[in-house]
Parts: C-alpha cells; sequence; structure tokens
C-alpha cells in the first residue's frame, strides 16, 4: 500500500513539472505563430535564386559561351 501512495506522489509531481514546463513556453511566446511553419516551405528561398543568378551573369559574356 505505501508503494501506492509513492508512485501517486511521484505522479504528481511530474505532473507539476509538466505544467510548470508549458506554463513557462506559453509565457515565453513559444505558441504565438502557428500559421507561419506549416506554409514556411511554401514560400520562396530568394537569397539562394538571387546567388544563382548573379554567378550565371558573371560567368556568361555576351556570346553565350560560358
Amino acid at each position: 500500500m505505501s508503494v501506492i501512495v509513492i508512485l501517486i506522489g511521484a505522479s504528481l509531481l511530474v505532473a507539476l513539472f509538466f505544467l510548470g514546463a508549458f506554463i513557462w513556453s506559453i509565457r515565453s511566446g513559444q505558441y504565438e505563430d502557428d500559421y507561419t511553419p506549416s506554409i514556411r516551405m511554401l514560400f520562396e528561398n530568394n537569397s539562394t535564386e538571387n546567388k544563382s543568378n548573379s554567378q550565371i551573369k558573371t560567368n556568361v559574356d555576351g556570346t553565350g559561351k560560358v
């Protein structure tokens, strides 16, 4: 019977720890933007596109030869 009391006490401590972690994450703004991460892969990455275009323009002269 004493094992049940110990297990209930330990489970309450673990539950309180996770409740505290959840409240901390809410207050620190972890769940502020839940829309952008789901569509982030649909946005173009302009930094890599601009680098590749600038390399092509510098490697090709007026005749079209590389």
